[in-house]
């Protein structure tokens, strides 16, 4: 059993209030200021005690398997070594984006596999509880009936639904684009161009392929997302494919049709330290001001999650609660996570203990992963039997 104590709890309403937290069994057993005798003690004293965060859509671990083209490094390795970078960032639950694309190399079928194979066979070597977010590229036809598969046998957490082809189409002329895209396909540059045309001419099967996969992921309670939405028309569709989640919508538009049927709309925490979008497209925080983002994702950078709400909160653009929500409860409801997202009596005792005395810069202290303490700044950090 453990008490956490001293610190400014988070709690039901929003409320920041000194309270503890006794831990029970990997759960939340009071939450109050009762007597910690007999307990391990960790003393927030001065901190923030909030639930942990809850990463729906992050793929940096990409730039650990090959952090330069043509340059590969053990997935145990790099996985490993992911976990380490997300849960000293306040990170306790979250979804790796695998993607299954056309594309042979890093994002093709066998690297995909070899993910799926590697995270299940470290899962009690993880301290995060990490899970399968699988990028599945709309083009990639052939792949539709093994991914049904992957999903009837618990394999996919979350399923999204992407489609680069078309500015890959647009980039062929761009020497630089060329090669990166054929750097990440391990191929030469004529083959990645042979390959886009030559996937090109399935459009035809597409809208099968992506109803079949919709169907089979409702089917098993497995949430789904669209990716990059460029319309409402195009959200509408998968709204009605019953892919209830937006996950960087390319326009206000897009963003608000989505939140006006219920559909939680996702942007990256980057967007909000850079100040906007990498390319050109929705600002993140002037969305979160309009009320048209409802979560926040590590996307390319995990360290982003832990310092974006702060962000919103110094340049007031949201409260902190809002703030807060967004990369905890709220990709929580998303992802029909009713166990965590809440520091509340009986959920999982997820939390991340953070020193706000610098808001610009906050940092974690201690980060808990269904009742242990999984990080901590410091080794000898305030914590006794």
């Amino acid at each position: 059993m453990l008490s956490v104590i001293g610190g400014r709890v988070l709690g039901e309403g929003g409320v920041l209030r000194e309270a503890g937290v006794t831990i029970d069994a990997g759960h939340i057993s009071a939450i109050g200021n009762e007597d910690a005798a007999g307990k391990s003690v960790l003393d927030a004293s001065g901190y923030l005690v909030l639930p942990a965060i809850i990463d729906l859509h992050g793929d940096a671990f990409e730039r650990q398997i090959m952090p330069r083209p043509g340059v590969h490094f053990p997935l145990d390795l790099a996985l490993q070594e992911t976990d380490r970078q997300m849960i000293s960032n306040g990170i306790a639950t979250a979804y790796h984006g695998i993607t299954y694309s056309w594309e042979p190399g890093l994002r093709g079928r066998e690297t995909a596999l070899e993910l799926l194979n590697a995270l299940a066979a470290l899962q009690d070597r993880l301290a995060c509880d990490t899970r399968v977010h699988l990028r599945w590229e709309t083009f990639n036809t052939p792949a539709a009936g093994e991914i049904a598969g992957w999903i009837e046998e618990g394999r996919i957490d979350l399923l999204a639904f992407n489609n680069h082809l078309e500015m890959m189409q647009r980039e062929l002329d761009n020497a630089q684009k060329l090669v990166k895209y054929a750097g990440r396909a391990g191929i030469s540059g004529a083959d990645f161009i042979k390959l886009v045309h030559d996937v090109a001419a399935r459009a035809d099967q597409v809208e099968g392929a992506k109803a079949l996969l919709a169907a089979c992921a409702v089917d098993h309670g497995i949430p789904c997302a669209s990716h990059d939405d460029e319309t409402a028309e195009m959200r509408a569709g998968y709204h009605q494919l019953g892919v209830g989640i937006c996950e960087f919508p390319v326009n206000e538009e897009t963003a608000r049709y989505a939140i006006d049927h219920g559909d939680p709309v996702v942007l990256g925490g980057p967007n909000i330290l850079r100040g906007g979008s990498h390319c050109a497209r929705l600002n993140a925080a002037e969305s979160a001001k309009a009320g048209l983002c409802s979560i926040l994702t590590s996307d390319y950078y995990y360290p982003s999650l832990l310092q974006a709400p702060f962000r919103l909160v110094n340049d007031g653009i949201v409260d902190f609660q809002t703030a807060w929500n967004m990369v905890s409860r709220n990709p929580a409801q998303a992802a029909g996570l009713t166990d965590r997202g809440e520091v509340r009596e009986g959920l999982r005792a997820d939390l991340v203990i953070i020193d706000d005395s610098d808001p610009a810069c906050p940092r974690v202290m201690a980060t808990i992963v269904r009742g242990r303490p999984v990080y901590m700044f410091d080794a000898d950090y305030r914590i006794c039997a």
